[in-house]
C-alpha cells in the first residue's frame, strides 16, 4: 500500500542552509523510489496555520518511506533543513 510524506515548511530561518538542503537531498534519492506528487506549487490554505511551502512525496510502502528519511544521505541532507527552515513532516498510510 502506498505511503506518503508530506512536508510542511512553516518558516524560513536562513536561505543558505535550505540551498544546500536541496542540493543534498536531491542526491539523497539515490535507489529510492520516490514519486512527487506536490512540490512548492501554488497552494490555498483553507483551515489552520498558514505554510511557506509544501512538498507531498509517494512511496511505495510505509518501510520505503522510512528506509528514505532514515538513510544516512538523507539525514545529512537533513540537518541543513532544519537548521534551515522550521517543518512539520508527517508520514502517512495511503488507502488500498
Amino acid at each position: 500500500m502506498a505511503a506518503y510524506v508530506v512536508m510542511i515548511k512553516d518558516q524560513t530561518l536562513d536561505k543558505d542552509e535550505l540551498a544546500i538542503y536541496s542540493q543534498k537531498a536531491g542526491a539523497a534519492r539515490g535507489d529510492h523510489q520516490i514519486n512527487p506528487l506536490a512540490f512548492y506549487g501554488e497552494q490555498e490554505v483553507l483551515e489552520g496555520a498558514d505554510a511557506e511551502g509544501v512538498v507531498v512525496l509517494e512511496f511505495t510502502d510505509m518501510d520505503a518511506a522510512r528506509a528514505w528519511y532514515h538513510s544516512p544521505a538523507y539525514q545529512e541532507a537533513k540537518a541543513h533543513r532544519v537548521k534551515g527552515a522550521s517543518y512539520r513532516v508527517i508520514l502517512v498510510n495511503g488507502v488500498a
